[in-house]
C-alpha cells in the first residue's frame, strides 16, 4: 500500500502579485515541514480573480517560464515535492487561461490543464480550455487536475477518474459554502478516489470594486470572500482534513493512494467496470437547450420507508389521502425478504393501480420481470411508463442479467419525469441523461446501502442538473430516502426570494424520517439552469472534451 503525505493550502490573493508569490512559497514550505509530499495551491494564486477587462487580464497573466512560476518551480525543487498552482496563464495561441500547473521534485513542469468550465465574470476575462485535462502518472500515484467550476458539476472530475486517476487535485475560488459541504466531497464518493482541493480566503474582488461587484452579483460585501474548508477526502467521501472558513492554513493527512483502485460497493459492484460509455452519447453532444415547457409551480410527493412487516398500499393510500401526487417506494418493494427465483410478492401493480383508483396520482416502484429489474409508473388507469435498470448490480447479479438501453422520460399533467432504477443512482451518468431529455422530477426507487447515497451522491444529482429528486428505499442504517426540492433561488448577478446566505448550487433535502414522508417539490424551477451569468450547469458541461465518457477503452496516462 503506497501512503502517501498530501497538503491543501489555503490562502488570500490580493492584486500584489510579489506578495501572492510570498504567500504561495511561505505556506508550501509550512506544508513541506510537516512532510507533505503533494502540496496543492488554490486557484487563481498570482492575482485576485478580478479584472477590469481582458488586457488587463492578459498583462497579469504569468507564463511558464516566467518569474512566478520559476519562483515556484525552485521551491518545489528545493523541498524535494510535488507541487500543483493555479494561475492566470498566458498561452502561446493568444488564449488566456484559468490554468493547473504540476510541477514536479526535480523543478520541471509535468502537466497542464486548463479551467473547462469558467464562472460567471471569467467569461468576460479568460478563454476555456481547448483539450482535456491529462492524468498524471508520478511515483506518488496518478493525478488528475482540475479547478473549481470544473467539480461543480461532474463531467471533468468523471473524465479524470474514468482515465485512472486516484488522486484528483482540485484548485478553488469560491465564496460559496456548498463547494466544502457537496461538491468536493461528491467527487472522492462518486469516482471513489482522493480528492485534495485547496480554496481561497479573503476578499476575492479588489476593495476598490467590492461594493460595485457585490450589488451586481447580489451577495453581501462580507461574503464576497473565499470560504476557506480547504480539505482532504477519503474515496469512501469521509473527509479526513479540513481547513478552517477563515485565515490561511495547512491542513495535512497521510493517504493510502492504492484505495483509490478499489470501485467496489458494499454489495460487491464496480462502479466503474458496470458504467454502459454506450448509452452516454447525448452527454458528449453539442448543447441544444430545453425545449420543454415549464411544469407546475409545486407538487406534492412522498416516499414511502417501509419496515419489514408494514402494508405498503395502506400506507400509499394514506400519502395518496394526505395529498401526494407523486408516490415514490424503495426498489422491489413488493419483496420484503428479497427477490430469488419462485418467490412471491406481498403485493401486485395491480393492487398499486386500485389504491390510486379515484386520483391523479402517479406511484412509482420497481419489479423483477422475468430476467430484468424494471422501474413501473402506475396510475389509476394501470401501467404509465416502464423503466429497464441501465447497469449492473451484485446485489441482482443471480436473476437481473438484460439491461435496459435508454433512459425514458414521460409526460405528465404536473411535468415531465424520469424513473431513475436501484444502482443507476450511483452513476452520474443516469441523471445527466434525464437533464439532458429536459425531466423535471425524478423518481428513484432505491436502496440505501453507502453512508454518503443521499446526502452527497444524491444530493449532488439534483444541484448538477436541476432536478427535482424522490428517492425512497427501505430504512437502513445509511438511511431511508428523501426529498430534493429545488430552490427558486439560484442564479447569482439575479433577484433572489431571500437573502444570499452563502449557497449557490444545493438544495436542502427533506430527509425521510417517518414511514411516510410527504414533501413539496418544484417542477418549473427546473427550466433555470444558469448558477451566474452565462454559466448553465448541463448546457455549460464540456461535452467537446468529454470523449473519455464514452470511450470504451484502456484509461489513458501522461508518463510524469
Amino acid at each position: 500500500m503506497t501512503v502517501v503525505r498530501v497538503a491543501a493550502v489555503q490562502l488570500a490573493a490580493s492584486e500584489d502579485v510579489e506578495q501572492n508569490l510570498a504567500a504561495c512559497l511561505r505556506l508550501t514550505a509550512e506544508a513541506a515541514a510537516q512532510g507533505a509530499q503533494l502540496v496543492v495551491l488554490p486557484e487563481f494564486g498570482n492575482h485576485v480573480s478580478w479584472y477590469a477587462d481582458r488586457d488587463h487580464a492578459r498583462r497579469k497573466a504569468v507564463t511558464l517560464d516566467g518569474p512566478f512560476v520559476s519562483a515556484l518551480a525552485d521551491r518545489a525543487r528545493e523541498l524535494g515535492i510535488h507541487l500543483m498552482a493555479n494561475c492566470t496563464l498566458a498561452r502561446e495561441d493568444g488564449r488566456t487561461t484559468g490554468s493547473n500547473i504540476l510541477i514536479g521534485p526535480d523543478g520541471t513542469i509535468l502537466a497542464t490543464s486548463d479551467k473547462q468550465v469558467l464562472m460567471g465574470s471569467e467569461r468576460d476575462h479568460l478563454d476555456p480550455a481547448v483539450s482535456a485535462s491529462p492524468v498524471v502518472d508520478t511515483p506518488l500515484g496518478r493525478m488528475g487536475l482540475y479547478s473549481c467550476m470544473d467539480g461543480v458539476i461532474n463531467e471533468t472530475p468523471r473524465m479524470l477518474a474514468v482515465d485512472g486517476a486516484q488522486i484528483l487535485l482540485n484548485s478553488i475560488n469560491s465564496f460559496a459554502l456548498d463547494e466544502a459541504s457537496l461538491h468536493v466531497p461528491v467527487r472522492a464518493a462518486e469516482n471513489r478516489v482522493w480528492v485534495v482541493a485547496a480554496n481561497k480566503v479573503g476578499p476575492l474582488v479588489p476593495e476598490h470594486s467590492i461594493d460595485a461587484v457585490a450589488q451586481a452579483v447580489g451577495v453581501p460585501v462580507e461574503q464576497l470572500h473565499g470560504a476557506g474548508e480547504s480539505q482532504i477526502v477519503a474515496p469512501d467521501g469521509t473527509v479526513v482534513a479540513r481547513a478552517p472558513r477563515t485565515g490561511e492554513a495547512v491542513v495535512v493527512a497521510d493517504i493510502e493512494v492504492d484505495a483509490a483502485d478499489d470501485k467496489r460497493r458494499t454489495d460487491g459492484t464496480d462502479v466503474m467496470a458496470a458504467r454502459r460509455p454506450e448509452l452516454y452519447a447525448p452527454i458528449v453532444e453539442a448543447p441544444r437547450g430545453r425545449t420543454a415547457p415549464a411544469g407546475a409551480a409545486e407538487l406534492v410527493t412522498a416516499v414511502i420507508t417501509p419496515g419489514p412487516e408494514d402494508d405498503v398500499v395502506a400506507l400509499l393510500r394514506d400519502a395518496v389521502t394526505a395529498g401526494a401526487r407523486l408516490v415514490v417506494l424503495p426498489e422491489l418493494a413488493a419483496w420484503a425478504g428479497g427477490v430469488a427465483e419462485g418467490s412471491d410478492p406481498r403485493f401486485t401493480p395491480d393492487e398499486i393501480v386500485e389504491a390510486l383508483s379515484g386520483t391523479d396520482a402517479v406511484a412509482v416502484t420497481s419489479v423483477r420481470d422475468h430476467d430484468q429489474h424494471v422501474g413501473l409508473v402506475l396510475d389509476a388507469d394501470g401501467e404509465v411508463a416502464r423503466q429497464p435498470q441501465l447497469h449492473a448490480s451484485a446485489r441482482h447479479a443471480d436473476w437481473a442479467t438484460r439491461l435496459g438501453d435508454e433512459l425514458v422520460v414521460v409526460e405528465l399533467g404536473w411535468g415531465r419525469l424520469a424513473v431513475v432504477v436501484g444502482d443507476d443512482a450511483l452513476y452520474p451518468e443516469t441523471f445527466r441523461l434525464a437533464a439532458l431529455q429536459d425531466a423535471d422530477v425524478v423518481a428513484v426507487p432505491f436502496t440505501v446501502s453507502g453512508a454518503h447515497d443521499i446526502d452527497l451522491l444524491l444530493l449532488e444529482r439534483a444541484a448538477e442538473n436541476r432536478l427535482n429528486v424522490v428517492v425512497a428505499s427501505r430504512r437502513s442504517e445509511q438511511g431511508a430516502g428523501a426529498v430534493i426540492p429545488l430552490s427558486a433561488d439560484f442564479t447569482l448577478w439575479s433577484a433572489w426570494e431571500g437573502p444570499f446566505a452563502g449557497i449557490i448550487s444545493r438544495p436542502e433535502p427533506v430527509v425521510a424520517t417517518d414511514t411516510v414522508t410527504l414533501a413539496t417539490v418544484r417542477p418549473a424551477c427546473a427550466t433555470n439552469r444558469f448558477v451566474s451569468r452565462g454559466t448553465d450547469v448541463v448546457d455549460g458541461r464540456p461535452w467537446a472534451l468529454a470523449d473519455a465518457l464514452v470511450r470504451v477503452a484502456t484509461p489513458q496516462h501522461v508518463s510524469a
